[in-house]
């Protein structure tokens, strides 16, 4: 009995495995397509939190137009280091029309993520490249979204930019929160326990 039990455990583990998968896969695969962009604020205090919404409301309005000839998320990174100076100098003037002298710092690295839903997008958990962009000593809640292709200011264009950018497959996985909602949480823990042993 004991040995019957072990052997369906085993086969439902490996049924289980291979179906998650491809999906894991297709999950990695998409954050090969995109840049996010993550806004520290200097502290959680109301002030501060309204800063980093003026902040981030006025680098999405400066990068708009950056990436209206850009085809790929490695030119994308390009143009944004390109004008990375310019994207600090607009969070600060930003800060300091609001009567904030706070300093800025922005850097494109590789940051882990955790599954987050905007409005019927639903991006995966894993590693993302990233624009992070810290106010003061970042302390603060942040806030994050997809910067490249443009799901930050959500319209039905956006949409239709993403799913440009990614397969039919890929653009599923994103648009079909309620059929993958399972196994976005197991990508999720799969995500910790790679972690804990890297």
């Amino acid at each position: 009995m004991k040995k019957l039990f072990t052997s369906i455990i085993i086969a439902l583990t490996v049924v289980s495995l291979y179906s998650f998968l491809p999906f894991e896969e297709e999950c990695r695969n998409i954050s090969d397509e995109v840049l996010r962009i993550h806004i520290l604020a200097d502290s959680d205090n109301e002030a501060d939190q309204q800063l980093k919404l003026k902040v981030r409301d006025e680098i999405l309005r400066f990068t708009d137009g950056l990436y209206s000839d850009v085809k790929s998320k490695e030119e994308a990174i390009k143009v944004t280091n390109k004008h990375i100076d310019e994207i600090i100098a607009t969070a600060e003037n930003t800060l300091k029309e609001n009567g904030c002298q706070k300093d800025v710092k922005a850097e494109i690295l590789d940051m882990n993520f955790n599954t987050r839903n905007y409005e019927d997008i639903t991006m995966p958990s894993g590693n993302y490249t990233a624009l992070r962009v810290t106010i003061g000593s970042g302390e603060g809640k942040n806030w994050w979204c997809v910067m490249y292709p443009s799901l930050c200011l959500y319209t039905a264009s956006d949409a239709k930019s993403l799913e440009d950018e990614l397969t039919d497959k890929q653009y599923e996985v994103i648009t079909q929160r309620p059929k993958y909602e399972f196994k976005f949480k197991i990508l999720e823990y799969f995500d910790y326990f790679c972690d804990f042993f890297t």
